[in-house]
């Protein structure tokens, strides 16, 4: 996901793609341990999206707690 696209999101739908994400990831994942081969090269890119979830979560969450100490 591209990240403007990230950044218009609210909270809510941020932490519920951040979810979603996280889940298509493990559902990867354990096909993978399960020997099957579909979308193992999806997982690098998951893993970004997650982070860049996280990423601006965070930077959210602190411009919160900047805003309340001024």
């Amino acid at each position: 996901m591209e990240l403007d696209k990230i950044r218009g999101l609210s909270d809510e739908e941020l932490k519920a793609e951040e979810a979603k994400a996280g889940e298509q990831l493990f559902r990867i994942r354990f096909a993978k341990s399960l020997g099957k081969q579909e979308g193992i090269g999806k997982i690098k890119s998951l893993k970004i999206d997650i982070a860049r979830f996280k990423t601006i979560a965070k930077e959210r969450q602190l411009e919160t707690a900047k805003a309340g100490k001024e």
